[in-house]
């Protein structure tokens, strides 16, 4: 799992707990960041090469995203080592052993992430009753199948283009990383508009400039196939798709995608970012400076822990949808405006929002503490 993570601040982490059963070939950690506004809720990542130091950046990010998002809950993330595609019902054993160790730690909600599913969130409410992004036979909204993340992204861009020089109509789209937001992100963009020219996944990546058939992709994708799959355009390995001319790039994988020694590669003017943490801030910094605006990830990939959230506190799936358009789109034009005012990244805009917000929570505590 790598050496104890080196970030720590005024906002946390407030718990670090690992999770080590050999006898299981169980190995996890948790990372509880912040609970001023709440129990905090934050996806179960699961992943051959996770670490500590992972595990803490992402639930500093689900506490910046929260409370960017008026939620009532703090930030928090768990990993969980091994791969997503082992046989069933070994990752059950294992997913439902590392809910029992965490069974007590009632400042954690589980949701899915990376890796799992609403079937593993299902395994885990089982275990521990403590559990969002369920089935909708246990009462859940199912966010990965109607695209809550990707429809909150959608909506983030469209309050992005009149900073832009383009319009959506007709705007060329490539989504690294067509999985559960990715392909969601694509439909809801095509939707409105946007081409598909280049899509990639874990085996390579597709380009067609002429534009590929979003519907066609999403059912190749949903039968388990892959982009490279595609009966036309040209096909090319994953890294590939950093590469490819747009005017809007999504990133929907995993951290760090684009980084300083990759970052000139990017042909695009607005990067939406639908993964967490896929930019470094060296990478951030090179895009602002080039005139590429890049939308924060805690900003515009919200959609899926805010409709998480809404579950739990039992709204509908058509209430969900409507209270995720709202903030995203209130979230993104406050960001970018201050921006604009102020002369700062976007990221710094959206870090400035969501920590006022923290740090008010905070304040209300007996002794400020998080």
């Amino acid at each position: 799992m790598g050496e104890l993570f080196s970030f720590s601040d005024t906002l946390g982490p407030a718990k670090v707990i690992q999770v080590n059963q050999p006898q299981l070939g169980l190995q996890g950690v948790l990372v509880v960041d912040n609970v001023a506004c709440g129990p905090a809720i934050g996806g179960l990542r699961m992943a051959p090469d996770v670490s500590i130091d992972e595990c803490a950046r992402l639930a500093r990010a689900m506490t910046l995203k929260n409370a960017a998002a008026g939620l009532a809950h703090g930030g928090g993330k768990s990993v969980l080592v091994g791969d997503p595609k082992m046989e069933k019902g070994r990752k059950e054993q294992l997913i439902r052993a590392f809910a029992f160790a965490l069974r007590r730690e009632e400042d954690y909600i589980f949701g899915p992430d990376m890796g799992t599913s609403e079937e593993c969130m299902a395994w885990v409410r089982d275990e521990i009753g403590r559990a969002v992004g369920l089935p909708a036979e246990l009462g859940g909204i199912p966010l990965d199948r109607l695209g809550a993340t990707g429809w909150g992204l959608s909506q983030a861009v469209a309050m992005a283009i009149p900073h832009c020089d383009f319009s959506l109509t007709g705007a060329r789209l490539v989504v690294q990383g067509f999985g559960a937001v990715g392909k969601h992100a694509a439909r809801f963009l095509v939707e409105s508009g946007a081409v598909l020219v280049g899509a990639s996944d874990s085996r390579g990546t597709l380009h067609d400039p002429d534009g590929i058939r979003v519907e066609e992709l999403l059912r190749l994708k949903n039968q388990g196939g892959s982009v490279l799959d595609y009966p036309g355009g040209s096909k090319a390995d994953r890294d590939a798709v950093l590469d490819l001319p747009c005017e809007i790039w999504v990133p929907a994988a995993r951290p760090d995608v684009v980084r300083k020694e990759n970052v000139h590669r990017l042909q695009a003017k607005l990067v939406a970012q639908g993964a967490n943490i896929p930019c470094t801030a060296e990478a951030e910094e090179h895009l602002h400076a080039q005139g590429v605006l890049c939308l924060p990830d805690f900003i515009a990939n919200a959609g899926g822990v805010i409709c998480a959230a809404m579950e739990y506190h039992g709204a509908s799936q058509s209430e969900a949808f409507r209270t995720i358009a709202e903030k995203i789109r209130d979230n993104t034009q406050l960001v970018l405006a201050e921006a604009k005012q102020q002369g700062i990244l976007p990221r710094q805009a959206a870090v400035n929002l969501a920590t006022r917000r923290v740090e008010k929570a905070m304040a209300y505590k007996r002794w400020g503490i998080f």
